[in-house]
């Protein structure tokens, strides 16, 4: 066991390199594509990028050696890829989003320690069930406030403090798979009754629809009076699958589903904000070029550069991504398909396709229902958010405004999801943890069991 483990983080510290070199050398590639020279401070952001991984990397060893060790090397990989890409943006557009991520990055960092040091057991998460869903009530709550709640690109999701300004519906995420995984481990039994059977799905029972409803009228709000469309989808998919995994019942994904189809709908119908994405979606080159409105630009210079980048790509500095609007936040997936190519936006997506394989492993071996649940919540959350950004930045779905983890531009999404990955570590720790040895018992001198056992 002892060899194996020893093998296990030798390989992590590997991965841990092979992550470092796609950062920095992407950010040297950046220099040497826009400028034709190394920038200048490599060597100053290279030890700062590899001073927060090796911290991070550290406090696993100290405080959850048995964890996953996959998992931190694929973000710190897409986390350096991320800040290369911002970076090559900021040299085109003359701005500092990449020294200002790198400084949300170093918080995240440090919550992430933070997250693994404070929560040496996950399981003390489920007593704060009822608190965690209060707060993340408060946190949605907040950007309608007066005074400090801010309207930004059609979506009022954002809070200014000063000079300072945060999307509280990132942090409301992580609370709300606690609250949803809690919830459902008190309450699976009795979510997982049949009711009326038909055409071979097993429906639930009426009286049982009660926590479905309610988040579908949450979702429902956030859309209706903060024009959050990719929050709404987020929050009520996340419910449907964690709700589907407890009670194992598909007659709640026929439910939702249906409810979907019915709140998609009616927001059509009633609220111009989702009729302004459809109808964009649906004839985009009708909203592009001189004599529109031009709200087709970003997805029209989109595909333009997807399609100069081609299979492998124009190469870091090369392209011209800075003709996308916010590419550096919405629409870094674009960006990194005109300079990396189909090649390297089929990578990432598998990167992040390893991350929630991971969560899931780790749900799947997980020795309690609250760990599994949460950890194929936080899994869940990761893959909705990608996909919806992911299909929206190549035109298969409307546009819905999230950032993708770890890569877009934005200081409250980086933390929460550095937090988030630190709480799956917990759970991995926890599951590949060995079971205590219990045919010695706790009085037992050591040496003495030892003589024995060599006798």
């Amino acid at each position: 066991m002892q060899f194996v483990h020893r093998r296990r983080r030798g390989a992590e510290l590997f991965l841990l390199v092979l992550a470092l070199v796609v950062g920095v050398g992407a950010y040297a590639a950046v220099g040497l594509g826009v400028k034709g020279r190394v920038p200048a401070d490599i060597v100053s952001y290279g030890g700062w990028l590899a001073a927060l991984i090796v911290a991070a990397h550290i406090t696993v060893r100290l405080v959850a050696p048995y964890a996953d060790p996959v998992l931190l090397p694929i973000v710190a990989a897409l986390n350096g890829l991320g800040l290369a890409m911002i970076h090559r943006l900021d040299l085109a557009l003359d701005t500092h989003y990449a020294r200002q991520q790198l400084v949300w990055m170093t918080v995240g960092v440090g919550l992430f320690v933070v997250t693994l040091v404070l929560l040496r057991d996950h399981r003390t998460l489920q007593r704060f069930t009822y608190t965690c869903g209060l707060a993340a009530i408060v946190l949605l709550l907040l950007p309608m406030m007066p005074g400090i709640g801010r309207t930004i690109n059609g979506a009022r999701i954002w809070i200014h403090l000063g000079p300072m300004s945060f999307q509280p519906g990132e942090i409301a995420k992580v609370l709300l798979v606690i609250t949803f995984a809690g919830y459902l481990v008190l309450h699976r039994d009795a979510l997982a009754l049949a009711g009326r059977r038909v055409a071979m799905i097993d429906l639930p029972r009426g009286r049982d629809l009660g926590p479905i409803l309610l988040m579908w009228l949450v979702s429902l709000g956030i859309l209706v009076f903060q024009h959050d469309l990719g929050s709404s989808v987020l929050f009520f998919g996340l419910f449907l699958i964690m709700l589907y995994v407890a009670t194992e019942r598909a007659g709640w994904l026929v439910v939702g589903g249906g409810l979907f189809l019915i709140g998609s709908y009616v927001t059509y119908l009633f609220i111009p904000h989702v009729q302004e994405r459809f109808q964009l979606w649906s004839n985009v080159w009708a909203h592009y070029g001189p004599g529109t409105d031009d709200l087709g630009r970003q997805s029209v210079e989109t595909m333009f550069g997807m399609a100069y980048g081609g299979l492998i790509g124009r190469g870091l500095g090369q392209g011209s991504p800075w003709r996308i609007p916010f590419a550096q936040s919405d629409f870094i997936f674009g960006a990194i398909g005109e300079e990396l190519g189909l090649t390297g936006s089929i990578a990432v997506i598998l990167l992040y396709g390893l991350i929630v394989e991971r969560a899931l492993r780790a749900a799947l071996i997980s020795r309690d229902d609250f760990g599994k649940l949460v950890a194929t919540g936080l899994g869940a959350a990761i893959a909705l958010q990608v996909f919806v950004v992911v299909g929206g930045v190549t035109h298969l779905i409307p546009l819905t405004g999230l950032t993708t983890p770890f890569l877009s531009y934005g200081g409250s999404s980086l933390v929460a999801n550095w937090v988030i990955i630190a709480i799956l570590l917990r759970i991995s720790d926890a599951a590949r943890r060995p079971p205590p040895d219990l045919s010695v018992p706790e009085d037992t001198d050591m040496e003495s069991t030892q003589v024995v056992k060599l006798s």
